[in-house]
């Protein structure tokens, strides 16, 4: 009599679990700039020895989300000038086409989901909870550009938001928002009309001109 086995739950390890965490408080802008990290704080904090906090550090060095000085202390980023100008570049450059690619895949659904995130965008706001505004935000333009289907593009558009993180919460501070971004009515609007030009010059000032008052 043979015996069937179910198969495993998959686990997340230990690195996995550190990496994910850490990736995503700087990604939605929980750590400021220039904020340090130990792999002894690291290890406290999630219940692990050195080693996967090391290698999660490691990973997000490489990723350029955490800058490691010659001394090998580790930090959230403090861009400069001309890095923010580079990114913000990047992020016109990627996310418009994203969005360009999605556009003929554009069906009401994902419309009226976009709607929704929107107005959870304006409780946020309102709310003043800068952490909140930025996950949102970014589930907005994500949402969206998964309907490019085009995974290496929003891979990189990931990469660019995760070395932005820091700085956006700075940029949150600043810009003293009171309600929800005005592009994100555009390219709403856009989508619904399946204007492209419309679109393309939608998404590409709602990722740029909140960073230009960072460099200004």
């Amino acid at each position: 009599m043979s015996v069937i086995t179910r198969p495993t739950e998959p686990t997340v390890s230990a690195h996995d679990r550190v990496y994910r965490g850490l990736r995503n408080r700087i990604m939605f802008g929980q750590m400021p700039p220039g904020q340090q990290l130990t792999l002894r704080g690291i290890g406290r904090e999630f219940d692990v020895s050195m080693t996967p906090a090391r290698e999660a550090i490691q990973r997000l060095v490489a990723e350029g989300a955490l800058s490691m000085s010659a001394s090998g202390r580790v930090s959230t980023p403090e861009l400069s000038n001309d890095r923010i100008e580079e990114l913000a570049a990047l992020r016109a450059l990627i996310e418009v086409e994203l969005a360009s690619r999605a556009l003929p895949r554009a069906h009401l659904a994902l419309i009226d989901r976009l709607q929704a995130i929107n107005g959870t965008i304006a409780d946020v706001v309102s709310n003043r909870d800068a952490v909140g505004y930025i996950r949102t935000n970014l589930d907005f333009h994500r949402t969206l550009y998964l309907r490019a289907q085009a995974p290496a593009m929003l891979a990189m558009a990931e990469t660019v938001w995760l070395q932005l993180g820091p700085t956006m919460r700075a940029l949150y501070g600043r810009l003293r928002r009171t309600e929800a971004p005005q592009y994100h009515r555009l390219i709403i609007a856009a989508l619904k009309a399946g204007d492209e030009p419309g679109l393309r010059l939608a998404v590409r000032s709602d990722v740029t001109q909140g960073l230009r008052l960072l460099t200004g």
